[in-house]
């Protein structure tokens, strides 16, 4: 290494040659410096990058750490090798049997081949337009040919434990179990239409529940995720999953499902207060029974007490009217005056009469 020594002081020729040979160096050191900085170029554990040479790409990288490029004339276009989420907008589309809905989808993803993607959408704005546009149709083509209860319901609700259904459902039951079901009706005191009313409910639910499910929602977004996964291979971008977020009835579907659940709940209040009158009638009827009884066998109990009584009083006047019967009469000849005789009687009697014969004894003492 040489090492230039410049007097400041000097002057002439050979003292302006060193400083522009320093000004160079010190140029040409920044310049280098910058280039240098500008060659090389770093790629995170995340991330995955295509070198692009005049806007056509040469190389892609896909492993983190240091690397180095044609400074001005190649840059580097960096993508997130991460999960991207994916959510569409839900849409009306019909089912196989005619109804109308709206589905919800989301679905993760994520860029495989960088070099491929850059060629084929660009960047992550346009490749979102590209997923619109390929699940939207797929999920379109898939609801449009399956029926409804396969969208709702999953493949593994279709057993249903016979112990929760009161009465048989199904529309092939045999007639004991229909007369089962009507006695049963009977039994409750339900009017004849809600009662049959309420079964027809009962079958209809349990028909839902258990109409056997060939593929279910499950298998469905499984189907959906393998056509749709197939056509973004062509882009770079790899589809990891798709699922269905919300399935929503549209209005006018809607209201007709709100009516019928509405209906539904009100023929079941009105089962439980006809089974409620039914209740009250029977307990107010069995309170009534028993309080007869009640009052029949006290009333018989009070009867014998009370004929119990009058005996021994009446034995107990015998015994002590016994002992004296002259007194005895005399005390009932008493009494029948307190009874017949007041201020306002009249009586017509003789001197010589017996009701007076004690009276009499008594005077002429």
């Amino acid at each position: 290494m040489t090492v230039v020594k410049l007097n400041p002081k000097s002057k002439g020729p050979k003292g302006a040659m060193g400083l522009a040979v320093l000004g160079v160096v010190g140029i040409a050191g920044v310049i280098g410096f910058f280039g240098l900085s500008s060659a090389m170029y770093t790629i995170h554990e995340v991330e995955q990058a295509v070198v692009v040479q005049f806007g056509n790409p040469v190389r892609e990288v896909t492993e983190a750490g240091l690397y180095f490029k044609i400074p001005m004339i190649q840059e580097v276009r960096r993508f997130d090798r991460r999960l991207h989420a994916w959510d569409g907008e839900p849409n009306e589309m019909p089912t196989a049997g005619g109804e109308f809905i709206y589905v919800d989808t989301t679905a993760r993803w994520r860029i495989v081949e960088p070099q491929l993607f850059l060629e084929s959408v660009g960047d992550e704005s346009r490749a979102r337009a590209r997923l619109n546009d390929i699940i939207d149709s797929v999920v379109r083509d898939q609801i449009a040919g399956t029926d409804l209860v396969e969208i709702v319901r999953s493949s593994d609700w279709g057993a249903v434990p016979t112990q929760t259904i009161k009465t048989p459902v199904p529309d092939s039951v045999d007639d004991d179990a229909s007369k089962d079901s009507e006695d049963e009706a009977e039994q409750l005191d339900l009017p004849d239409e809600l009662a049959q009313a309420e079964l027809q409910l009962e079958r209809d639910e349990l028909k839902a529940l258990t109409e056997k499910v060939e593929m279910g929602r499950q298998e469905l977004t499984r189907k959906i995720l393998k056509k749709s996964r197939v056509m973004v291979e062509d882009y770079g971008i790899e589809l990891i999953d798709v699922q269905i977020k919300r399935i929503n009835y549209n209005e006018k579907v809607q209201e007709e499902a709100y009516r019928r659940m509405i209906s539904d709940q009100q023929r079941r209040a009105e089962r439980f207060r006809s089974e409620g009158q039914g209740q009250s009638a029977r307990i107010l009827g069995e309170a009534r029974r028993e309080l007869a009884e009640i009052r029949s066998e006290a009333e018989r109990k009070a009867q014998i007490i009370r004929g119990e009584a009058d005996a021994e009083a009446t034995k107990i006047y015998n015994e002590a009217f016994s002992s004296d019967p002259e007194f005895y009469e005399l005390y009932r000849t008493l009494e029948s005056y307190h009874k017949t005789v007041n201020s306002k009687s009249t009586l017509l009697l003789g001197t010589d009469a017996e009701y007076y014969r004690y009276l009499r004894s008594a005077s002429s003492k």
